[in-house]
């Protein structure tokens, strides 16, 4: 027998070719989310872009110039806004820049405990314990403002990232199937395309549910915001509630750059911040863990105990980006699976339209369902 074996060659070079095929996505991770959250934007405007491509009255379906009028009409949404509201936040920011290490001193000293005594009506011994208690947490405090610095960088590579997604997805609204098309024929024989189309049809299913449930959160979220800080007369109510609503796309840093806002906002105009606060703390924790798992089970048909798992196992690989990408992700292996274990049904069924041109959508077959969502 000849050494090394042709087999055991064989299995060492799949082991390292694998390795090096996780090597280079690891390694390139950064563009790969932005390349997914590329995806998911053209997801978001794929209806505004079909519904143009059918109703428009000088372009029927035209879709290059149905992509490009969605595209201008929300250039021209975020103009008319900008107008409204820049010089009000930048005044309002301002202000906030100034204040800001003030207002961290006396928290660390427990200074403040005696202003929020006099609003709240506190006896001596209650201001006198959160005087300790901020005193005892100073160091913890004087870390917000290092926290800041830190975020700056980020804030600045987020910016060009919501620049650089909305440019990709352009691409994908115009020629999404033949992207997908041309993916499938390079990566699968003949032979097995109807499958891997079969396949690629059922994920633009759960894509497309899972974009429906993303927004019906960020409706939910609007709502919240719009009501509590209508009810607390904070300035600027709609405004905060759709940047809140919309900050809901983002995993953790969405939220809590929409509660710094607020409750800055609160700071800097002398408002009930500290309730505001606690409404905006258990807003998450609803949203987290009963809102998004119902909503996502039912859309994406897994159960809402597998949605918190995967969200929770994301975290804890892969941080904020795989809290993002953890729901679609097990969705998706949720449905790869169903189909692949059926492969009678995948032999029967004929292959559909692309990804992003398909007028419907198909529907999972009831038996994988039935066999699968419990």
């Amino acid at each position: 027998m000849a050494f090394p074996e042709r087999r055991t060659v064989n299995v060492l070079l799949t082991i390292l070719l694998f390795a090096v095929v996780c090597a280079l996505v690891y390694s390139a991770r950064q563009v790969i989310l932005i390349f997914v959250l590329a995806i998911f934007f053209a997801y978001l405007m794929n209806p505004a872009v079909k519904f143009l491509q059918r109703h428009s009255l000088f372009s029927k379906e035209l879709r290059g110039a149905a992509v490009v009028k969605v595209y201008l009409t929300i250039l021209l949404v975020i103009g008319v806004a900008g107008y409204w509201l820049v010089p009000r936040i930048a005044r309002n920011t301002a202000k906030l820049i100034d204040e800001f290490p003030v207002f961290v001193d006396r928290l660390s000293t427990g200074e403040i405990a005696t202003d929020l005594g006099e609003k709240y009506g506190w006896s001596d011994a209650q201001e006198a314990r959160v005087r300790v208690f901020l005193a005892r947490h100073r160091d913890n405090t004087q870390g917000l403002v290092r926290l800041v610095d830190r975020s700056l960088p980020q804030a600045a590579q987020i910016v060009g990232w919501l620049i650089l997604i909305p440019i990709l997805a352009i691409f994908l609204l115009q020629d999404g199937d033949h992207i997908a098309d041309a993916a499938i024929k390079v990566a699968f024989p003949e032979s097995q395309r109807q499958q891997a189309r079969l396949v690629a049809d059922h994920l633009h299913t759960m894509l497309t549910n899972y974009i429906r449930a993303q927004v019906f959160l960020c409706g939910l979220s609007f709502v919240f915001y719009a009501a509590v800080l209508l009810l607390f007369r904070f300035p600027y109510p709609i405004a905060l509630s759709i940047l809140g609503g919309a900050l809901e796309f983002i995993p953790v840093m969405g939220w809590i750059s929409t509660a710094a806002a607020i409750i800055g906002t609160g700071i800097v105009n002398h408002l009930h911040w500290i309730w505001m606060a606690v409404l905006l703390l258990m807003w998450r924790l609803a949203q987290d863990y009963f809102n998004l798992p119902r909503i996502m089970g039912r859309q994406l048909e897994i159960h809402a105990l597998t949605a918190i798992f995967a969200v929770l196992v994301g975290a804890e690989v892969g941080g904020i980006v795989g809290i993002y990408l953890s729901v679609p992700l097990a969705a998706s292996i949720h449905v790869i699976w169903a189909l692949v274990g059926d492969t009678k049904q995948l032999g029967q069924l004929s292959p559909e339209p692309g990804p992003l041109e398909r007028e419907v959508a198909p529907e999972i077959p009831s038996s994988i369902i039935n066999t699968t969502r419990n």
